[in-house]
């Protein structure tokens, strides 16, 4: 099915920690799909769902995660720059599937942070947050959601940390996050800017190694 969720007031909500720690509870299931976490998080903002997706790629992840969690987070993220009132994915990355294994060991790990980081947050600086300001946020998002798939080695942690801190502050409307993730987001691009020589270097030595091999 495609997922529409419509923006709420997510401090009626249950807790992001609470609905992930409820998907974990599912000892059935053996595998868990993005249509799963949507349906968990029914009717939550965008902030909410973009800060699902993009906190665990700060960790270090099996391998295959970043391309599950980064689509949903391309998709979302552009549509909140787009100032889209409702969340649309298609069928092929709701259908985009996980371990329940690889999921719990994901929780697990984010937990004890964003259960510390959810104690701390409150709406301040509220005036950030506008039709204008969450649509530049957006665009930042989704420019730093295409550097997490640039195949640099470590180079997705710290574009996530920005969404994700643009993401939590967007979900609770507390601008001292969007202020984090603005500072963040400069310096990854900082840093992208600083290696885009030597992976310049990388990309064109293995091409020019791979011709050579069938040449």
């Amino acid at each position: 099915m495609i997922a529409a969720l419509i923006m709420s007031d997510p401090h009626k909500a249950a807790s992001v920690t609470e609905l992930l720690e409820l998907i974990c509870s599912r000892s059935t299931r053996k595998k868990v799909s993005v249509a799963d976490i949507l349906e968990a998080f029914g009717d939550r903002a965008f902030g909410a769902l973009m800060f699902v997706f993009a906190a665990p790629l700060v960790l270090p992840m099996p391998p295959g995660v970043s391309a599950i969690l980064g689509a949903p987070l391309s998709f979302i993220t552009f549509q909140w720059m787009m100032g889209r009132p409702t969340l649309w994915l298609p069928r092929r990355v709701l259908e985009s599937t996980l371990s329940m294994s690889d999921f719990r060991s994901i929780v697990a790990k984010l937990s004890p942070y964003l259960e510390k980081l959810e104690r701390r947050l409150k709406p301040r600086l509220t005036f950030m947050y506008n039709q204008v300001g969450d649509r530049i946020m957006g665009a930042v998002c989704f420019l730093l959601a295409l550097i997490v798939f640039l195949p640099i080695p470590f180079g997705n942690m710290l574009p996530s940390l920005s969404i994700a801190a643009f993401a939590i502050g967007a979900a609770e409307r507390d601008g001292v996050a969007a202020i984090i993730g603005w500072l963040t987001a400069f310096v990854s691009v900082g840093v992208l800017v600083l290696l885009s020589k030597p992976i310049i270097m990388a990309v064109t030595v293995f091409f020019t190694t791979l011709i050579g091999m069938f040449s």
